[in-house]
């Protein structure tokens, strides 16, 4: 560990661009800067912690908000210049109370902080589970409730079995992504985030599934 901080090249000012990442989804959060005491101080502590610029002191994310990121990982790029923070947030990441901080789009017209595609699709399942609007194919499994849901995750997953078996690859993907759509369905019927999927499979990295399979409850 010694050996590699001393091989990172901090600029002029002993500073370094950090752009953090949610392990688990991918998102890119934010970017700030770091100096050598703030990485120490981040690798030590296990909390996000910059150098302000502005200030020309240390900072916690989330010190005043609560918005934390608890980090799990430091890395940096083959020149050694670029730190990655892989991170689990606590609340926004952005101080304008957005998710990540790049959401000023300048391509299009159209703002909003950028989203992983798995969590783009929990939010449009959302909108048409609150919707009072035009019934949708979505909308009647979440007025189907549960059995429906189940029914047609028992379909589709049949579906994609049959095509893994003997059909092309173009619809063995096509299947699956209709397994995957009517399981967040129920997901999102019962209130359960794709992220909180995405943590309990990390959290099984490193055991086997043998003995993944005998821990459960």
């Amino acid at each position: 560990m010694t050996n590699k901080l001393q091989n990172l090249k901090f600029d002029d000012r002993g500073l370094m661009p950090a752009i953090v990442q949610d392990r688990l989804t991918g998102e890119v959060r934010m970017m700030a800067w770091m100096n050598q005491e703030s990485l120490e101080a981040t690798i030590s502590t296990g909390k996000a912690t910059f150098y302000s610029r502005s200030r020309g002191k240390l900072w916690i994310k989330g010190e005043e908000s609560g918005n934390t990121l608890f980090v799990t990982s430091v890395r940096t790029d083959c020149d050694a210049d670029t730190l990655l923070i892989l991170c689990d947030p606590a609340g926004p990441s952005c101080h304008t109370g957005q998710d990540n901080c790049f959401f000023v789009s300048l391509d299009s017209d159209v703002d909003g902080a950028p989203k992983p595609m798995m969590e783009l699709l929990e939010n449009v399942l959302e909108e048409r589970k609150q919707s009072t609007g035009e019934k949708s194919y979505t909308r009647s499994l979440f007025d189907g409730g549960i059995k429906k849901i189940n029914s047609k995750i028992i379909e589709e997953s049949l579906e994609v079995t049959q095509a893994l078996e003997n059909e092309s690859d173009e619809r063995v993907a096509s299947e699956a992504a209709d397994v995957l759509y009517h399981l967040l369905v129920g997901l999102r019927a019962r209130g359960i985030k794709w992220r909180d999927v995405l943590k309990v499979l990390a959290g099984r990295f490193g055991t086997g599934g043998h003995v993944e399979k005998a821990t459960r409850s």
